[in-house]
C-alpha cells in the first residue's frame, strides 16, 4: 500500500485531535446527551468512516478500500458487543447517566491505545512469522465458541479481577462527583469512579485480543487496520447514548460475531495453507488448491451475518413483549372476570 511515515504521522495526529476534540467539546462538562445530539454526531463519525473507506479505494485501489470496508464493520460490530459490556459495568457500579460519557470517553481512549499496541505486535509478527496465521486463525476459532456459548455469564463489575482491585485499594462506598480519588479524615480513598475505568481498561484488553486477530484475518496491513478501528472507536460513545436500550435487545449479537471470528478464523487457516511451506504436507511445498477467500466474499459474508444477527435479534425480542403482553392482558382478564 506504500504508507509513508508523514502519513502515518499526520493520521496518529489527526485522530488524537478529533479525541481531544470531543472531551472539550462534550465530556468536560458533565451531562446526559440528547437523542438528537447523539444521532447527528453517531452520522457524522460513520459518515466520515465510510468517506474515508472511498478515499483508499480511489487512491489505492478497491481491493485495499474492500479490505477496509471489511475490517470496518468487523471491528464496529465487535465494538457494539464492547458497549454492551460497558451497559454491564456501569449498571454494576450503578454510574450515574451525567458522568457515563466520561468513563465511555476514558474506556474508548484505553481501547485505542491497547489496541495500537497489539497493531504494532501482529504487523512486526507477521512480517517475520508467516506461521503466525495458524496461531490466529487457532485463536479466533477458540474465541467464537467462547462469544457463542460463554457471552453474558460474568458479571465484569465483580469478577476475581475486580474483587483482587478492591482488596487492594482503599475503596470509598459513594461516588464524589466525577472525581477518582477522595480524601476522608486524612486518608486518601480511590472513588467507584477509578473501579469503573480499571473495570473498563481490563475488558478493552480483553477486547483488544479479539478484534486485532480478526482484522488482521482481512488485511495484512497496519495502517488499514489502524483506522478501521480508530474509525470504528470514533462515534460510539454518542452511539452507546442514541441506541439506547437497543443494546439489549441485539440478543443474537454474540452469536454472530462468533460466526464472524470463526469465518475469519477458518480464513486466515486456508490463507496460511496457501502461502507456507509445510514440511510434512504436500513435499514441502504450499497447498495451492487451497482457496483464497476473497476480500469481496469476506465483506458481503461480513454484512449479511450482522445484518441477520440483527434483524433476528429484533424480531425476537418484539416476538417476546408481544407474548408478555398477551399474558398480562389474559392474566388482567382472569383477575378481573366477574363472578357468575
Amino acid at each position: 500500500m506504500g504508507v509513508t511515515p508523514l502519513i502515518w504521522i499526520i493520521t496518529i495526529a489527526i485522530t488524537i485531535a478529533f479525541f481531544v476534540f470531543e472531551f472539550f467539546a462534550h465530556v468536560r462538562k458533565p451531562h446526559e446527551p440528547s437523542i438528537a445530539e447523539s444521532a447527528r454526531w453517531s452520522a457524522f463519525y460513520i459518515g466520515l468512516a465510510l468517506l474515508f473507506g472511498v478515499g483508499i479505494g480511489v487512491v489505492s485501489g478497491w481491493t485495499y478500500g474492500g479490505e477496509y470496508f471489511a475490517g470496518y464493520l468487523t471491528e464496529k460490530a465487535l465494538s457494539i458487543d464492547n458497549l454492551f459490556v460497558f451497559l454491564i459495568i456501569m449498571t454494576g457500579f450503578a454510574v450515574p447517566k451525567i458522568y457515563q460519557q466520561k468513563v465511555l470517553m476514558i474506556g474508548i481512549v484505553i481501547a485505542l491505545v491497547m489496541r495500537g499496541a497489539f497493531i504494532a505486535v501482529g504487523a512486526a509478527l507477521i512480517e517475520n512469522f508467516s506461521w503466525i496465521f495458524y496461531i490466529f486463525g487457532a485463536l479466533l476459532l477458540f474465541l467464537a465458541y467462547r462469544q457463542a456459548f460463554s457471552h453474558g455469564e460474568s458479571d465484569p463489575a465483580n469478577g476475581k479481577f475486580m474483587r483482587f482491585v478492591r482488596r487492594v485499594l482503599p475503596v470509598s462506598p459513594d461516588y464524589n462527583d466525577d472525581k477518582l480519588t477522595v480524601k476522608k479524615d486524612g486518608k486518601r480513598f480511590v472513588t467507584p469512579m477509578l473501579l469503573v475505568i480499571i473495570a473498563i481498561g481490563f475488558i478493552d484488553l480483553v477486547f483488544a485480543v479479539d478484534s486485532i486477530p480478526a482484522i488482521y484475518g482481512l488485511t495484512n496491513e497496519a495502517y488499514i487496520v489502524f483506522t478501521a478501528n480508530a474509525f470504528a472507536l470514533m462515534g460510539l460513545r454518542q452511539l452507546y447514548f442514541l441506541i439506547g436500550g437497543l443494546l439489549e435487545r441485539l440478543v443474537y449479537l454474540a452469536q454472530g460475531l462468533a460466526v464472524i471470528l470463526a469465518f475469519i478464523g477458518v480464513k486466515l487457516v486456508f490463507h496460511a495453507l496457501h502461502v507456507n511451506e509445510l514440511p510434512f504436507i504436500n513435499g514441502g511445498e504450499p497447498l495451492l488448491w487451497v482457496p483464497e477467500i476473497p476480500i469481496w466474499f469476506s465483506l458481503l459474508f461480513i454484512a449479511a451475518t450482522v445484518a441477520v444477527a440483527t434483524i433476528a435479534s429484533l424480531r425476537k425480542t418484539r416476538n417476546d413483549d408481544r407474548k408478555k403482553e398477551r399474558e398480562t392482558f389474559d392474566g388482567e382478564k382472569v383477575i378481573h372476570a366477574p363472578e357468575d
